[in-house]
Formats: C-alpha cells, sequence, structure tokens
C-alpha cells in the first residue's frame, strides 16, 4: 500500500470515529428527555462541542507518528486527496468527512484555504442521493379522512417510555390550528412526512414535518414537552418565520441522531428557506461543517459583489474592532492589540469568554459565533480608513500578503441593529417594547446562569426577527459567580457628594443601583425602562436569580410565543 492510500485510510478513519462517537452522544438525547434529566441534557451539550477538534488533534498525531510527513512531495498530498475521495463513494457524510480532511491537512502543512490546492475548496462528492439505511422521513397516507389518525400515529411511532397524557385531545388542538392552511381537494399524493429523529434542546422534543397535498405543502413544528401527567404537544408552529426561529444561532445546537445529514438539512430548507444550509448544519451541532459553508458563502459572495469592507455601524468598541461588507449580512470581530481605557483584561480572558458563550445555553439571547484563523480576503476590498484602523489598532492580527490581507484571528456572527441605534431611530410604540425586551433579555441570562456585565445599550443588538440579544462578551461572568450587594448609606454628607464611591469592593460585587447612573441618560429611555424593568436596579431582584443558578434549576424557555402554546388557548367545556 502507497504512503499516500495509508494516509487517506487514516483519514477515513479518523473521521469515521468522530461522526461514530458523535451519534452515540446525540442517541443519548432520548433517554435523558424520557428521564428529565435536564442537567445532563445541557452537559451533553457543551461536551459535544469538543469532539471535533479532538478528533482532528488525534488525527494529526497519528499521521505524524507513523508517517515522514515532511519528506512528502506535493504529489502525494495530491494522490492522498484522490484515494480519500474513492473511499467516499458510498459514504453518508461525505460533506462532513472532506471537511474534516480540510482540518487536518491544514494543520499538518501549516497552510490556509485560500493558498492550499490540496483540500476541498469546493465539494467533490455529491450528497443529493446518498441511500440511508432506513428513511430519514416517515410517511403517512390519511386518504380523505384520516388525518387525525395519521398524526397520532406519527407522534406515538418515536416510541418514547413516557406516555402521552391525552394524545387525543393535543391532535385536536393540532388539527384546529391546520384549519384552513391547508389546501382542498385531497390530491392522490396526500401525505404527512415527518423527520424520523426528533429534534432535541432543553426541555423538548420538537417533531418536524410537512403535509403535502399535490404542489402544495404546510411546514409543521410541533414542540413536546412534560407535564405532571406524562407528554404534551406543547403547540404546533406552521409558518416558515416562527419554524426558522428554531434554529436561530442565539440558541443552544440540536441533539439529533442523523445518519445522512445532508438529507436533514435538505428537508429542513423546505420548512425554513430563509436558513442557508451553513446555519442548519451549525444548528444541529455541525459546526466545523457550518463554517466550511459560511466560508464558501463568502468567496462567492466577494466574487458576485463590488463593496467594501468598512467599520460596522455603532459606537467603536474598547476591546473588539468590528468590520462588515454591507452587502453580505455578517460582522467580523478582531480582538485589538491595545484595549481602551477602564478594560483590564487580556486576549486570552476574551478569547476564554467567545468560548464561554459557545458553551452555555444561550437561551436565544446570545449571538453564537463561528471563530476563524488565517481567514484571507481581497486587499481591495477594504476600505482605506478601514485598513488604516486596522493596522493601528490590531497590527498582530493581520498580515498583508501581496493582494491579499490575511487575518489571523477573527469571529463572525450574524449583523444586527445597535440596541442604541435602534432606539435613536425608533417610534413610540416599538421603542416600549424594544427597552421591555432589553429587560427580558437580562433577565433571561440571569435564570440561565449568565450575567453581562457591561449592560450598555451599545452592547446589545435587535435582530431580524426584532428581539433583543447581547453580543459584548469581554466582561461576562457566570452570575452564581458574583456578589450582588446593596450600597451602603454614606457615613456623611461630604461623602455622599464626592462622587467618588465610599465603599469597598471585590472585583466581582455587583450594585445594581449603579446601573441607572450609565443606562437612563435619557428621560425617553430613563421613562420606558422605569416602566418596565426597575427590578433590575434591585440587588434582591439578582440575589433571587442567583439563588436559582446555585440550586441547579433549569428554567422553561420557549423559542416562541407563549401565548400560541396550547394550554393557554381557551378550550370548550366538554
Amino acid at each position: 500500500m502507497s504512503a499516500a492510500h495509508a494516509i487517506a485510510e487514516v483519514l477515513v478513519e479518523g473521521f469515521d470515529k468522530h461522526y461514530r462517537l458523535f451519534r452515540a452522544a446525540t442517541a443519548e438525547a432520548k433517554p435523558r428527555f424520557e428521564q428529565r434529566a435536564w442537567a445532563d441534557a445541557q452537559r451533553a451539550v457543551r461536551e459535544r462541542i469538543d469532539f471535533y477538534d479532538r478528533r482532528v488533534l488525534e488525527c494529526v498525531e497519528i499521521l505524524r507518528r507513523d508517517f515522514p510527513l515532511e519528506a512528502f512531495p506535493k504529489e502525494v498530498w495530491h494522490e492522498a486527496k484522490l484515494v480519500y475521495i474513492g473511499l467516499l463513494v458510498g459514504h453518508r457524510q461525505p460533506e462532513l468527512a472532506e471537511t474534516f480532511f480540510n482540518s487536518v491537512i491544514t494543520r499538518i502543512l501549516n497552510r490556509t484555504y485560500a493558498d492550499n490546492d490540496l483540500i476541498f475548496i469546493r465539494p467533490a462528492t455529491s450528497t443529493e442521493a446518498i441511500e440511508p439505511s432506513s428513511p430519514t422521513y416517515r410517511s403517512y397516507y390519511p386518504g380523505e379522512d384520516q388525518l387525525r389518525e395519521c398524526l397520532a400515529t406519527a407522534f406515538a411511532d418515536f416510541g418514547w417510555a413516557v406516555p402521552f397524557a391525552d394524545l387525543e385531545r393535543d391532535v385536536d388542538d393540532v388539527l384546529d390550528a391546520l384549519c384552513g392552511r391547508i389546501s382542498s381537494p385531497v390530491e392522490p399524493n396526500h401525505q404527512i412526512q415527518v423527520l424520523a429523529s426528533p429534534f432535541y434542546r432543553g426541555k423538548a422534543a420538537y417533531v418536524l414535518g410537512r403535509i403535502v397535498n399535490g404542489a402544495d405543502q404546510t411546514p409543521f413544528a410541533v414542540p413536546v414537552l412534560h407535564d405532571a401527567d406524562g407528554l404534551v404537544l406543547d403547540t404546533v408552529l406552521l409558518d416558515q418565520e416562527q419554524i426558522s426561529v428554531l434554529f436561530s444561532q442565539t440558541r443552544s445546537y440540536f441533539m439529533v441522531d442523523m445518519e445522512v445529514p445532508s438529507a436533514y438539512v435538505e428537508f429542513l430548507r423546505s420548512l425554513a428557506p430563509m436558513r442557508s444550509p451553513a446555519e442548519l448544519y451549525t444548528m444541529l451541532g455541525l459546526t466545523k461543517q457550518g463554517k466550511t459553508l459560511l466560508f464558501r458563502e463568502l468567496i462567492q459572495h466577494l466574487q458576485h459583489s463590488g463593496d467594501a469592507f468598512v467599520e460596522a455601524e455603532g459606537i467603536k468598541g474598547k476591546v473588539m474592532l468590528v468590520f462588515t461588507l454591507p452587502s453580505f449580512p455578517y460582522v467580523f470581530k478582531i480582538i485589538k492589540d491595545t484595549f481602551g481605557h477602564g478594560k483590564d483584561t487580556t486576549r486570552a480572558k476574551v478569547i476564554e469568554k467567545f468560548s464561554m458563550v459557545k458553551h452555555v445555553d444561550r437561551v436565544g439571547r446570545m449571538a453564537d459565533t463561528l471563530e476563524f484563523t488565517e481567514l484571507v480576503l481581497p486587499l481591495d476590498r477594504f476600505a482605506p480608513e478601514l485598513l488604516d484602523e486596522l493596522h493601528e489598532l490590531a497590527p498582530s492580527v493581520i498580515d498583508v500578503q501581496g493582494d491579499r490581507l490575511v487575518v489571523r484571528h477573527c469571529y463572525v456572527e450574524r449583523r444586527m441593529t445597535p440596541l442604541n441605534i435602534f432606539l435613536e431611530r425608533a417610534e413610540d410604540e416599538p421603542f416600549d417594547e424594544i427597552v421591555r425586551d432589553y429587560g427580558n433579555a437580562i433577565r433571561e441570562l440571569a435564570i440561565a446562569n449568565i450575567f453581562p456585565g457591561d449592560m450598555l445599550w451599545r452592547n446589545f443588538g435587535v435582530s431580524r426577527s426584532g428581539r433583543v440579544v447581547f453580543y459584548d462578551y469581554d466582561e461576562i461572568e457566570y452570575l452564581d459567580a458574583c456578589t450582588f450587594r446593596e450600597i451602603p448609606p454614606a457615613p456623611d454628607t461630604d461623602a455622599e457628594l464626592s462622587g467618588e464611591p465610599w465603599y469597598g469592593a471585590l472585583p466581582r460585587d455587583i450594585f445594581p443601583e449603579e446601573f441607572g447612573t450609565f443606562l437612563l441618560g435619557d428621560p425617553r429611555v430613563r421613562a420606558a425602562f422605569l416602566r418596565h424593568n426597575a427590578d433590575l436596579l434591585t440587588p434582591a431582584a439578582w440575589q433571587e436569580w442567583k439563588r436559582v443558578a446555585e440550586a441547579g434549576e433549569i428554567a422553561d424557555f420557549f423559542p416562541y410565543d407563549t401565548g400560541i402554546r396550547f394550554r393557554n388557548r381557551p378550550r370548550l367545556a366538554a
């Protein structure tokens, strides 16, 4: 066997081990859901995030141990890639395996994606006709008048060990919601298609599918929860926008048991077409594939656009330099070499905070990021003012190589409107609601054991769906690591008027009464804030949230309007 063949086989074995462990961890989501083991479920999501990098490093070590890699000419690596492509014939996760190949080879050869003709810049293996060992989705044929029976069977077929409290009642609620949404008359191919694996996250198992009737399709997502009597269908989401929100990158990754991930992504695209494949792969826990696809999106976009990278809208940060391509819906965040006045932190600590955010439950209130190293971009697409800023504030993070600018390290996330700018432009009604939602965002983060640290309006954004999201992480802390104190009475009038605190404080001592000083300078903001969020200025509220966190209580967070929950709908008396 040639060295190229041997290398290719090590790489395939390394990826197969990774995905085997990934699926094994994911398969445990079902018993955790049945047993209500919510803390174990959160821990499993956190641990699974690191699986990929561990297998990549393990594969790199094996190759370096067993082969004289430095002695191999370029032709050996070309042959290894061709052999690898051949080994992926009939593979059920070829797109993921190609990304794994890229991750290993770039580390071994110390080359970037942009200058490496040895990796998969574009996919080499089609995912269109992969045959799974069992169907990706189940089909049910209701005929003229068996929709109720088929829906009940579809939910029962998941085989949860916990019985439903009243499945007939819940299916009737689903049918009521479907009334008027399904086209008629019934066509010959009328069917219900349901993805074979539930989507587990938090305390819910989501059943996703579509009702097909001729050329019409009605997407649906049904969250299944526990109550005191058993499992219940909590509601049904029927709009593409509602279903899309389930895959927002402000939330934790799903646990979904998928033999053929590309088939799941293709199905999901029909339910939530506004979500890109990159976003869907990411939210299925396949973050490296999401990163690969986002990079390909960016390269293609650069080829078909002409605008320049510029500094992102908003107040300049003391720690991060943020730029964007106006025609591309993402921002690029770089850690500065020197931080602004008052920021007592380091690059390593900031990186640690970003890693923390990726590993916690973001509860719909923190933006996820994809981390890039050695990102190569065309130099002529950078506005001169931005290049000057990069050279002045982050020279160690960039490197100009001919007609290219190499960004050595950055974070990429969905672009949002900075909250302070949104409020400046908002009319009275959205202004009031967004100030209210700002408070809700902080409360939900606190209940999830997250203290934002710097709560200035500029550190939050408003998403496309109108939701307030936190995205500045350099001062974030676990809530239960903080101490929330009342400001003690001033010893005398001189102390009270001095402008300097008369009380001592440890690094993680927090005085909520101080928040108003830097949050409520604008009278319009102050009125709306005190109307909805006055509790945020009291130590008692924070102390209660800390008690909940220390007790290990895991709250319910719904990625949909709680007003549409079946339990909140009025029911007719029997």
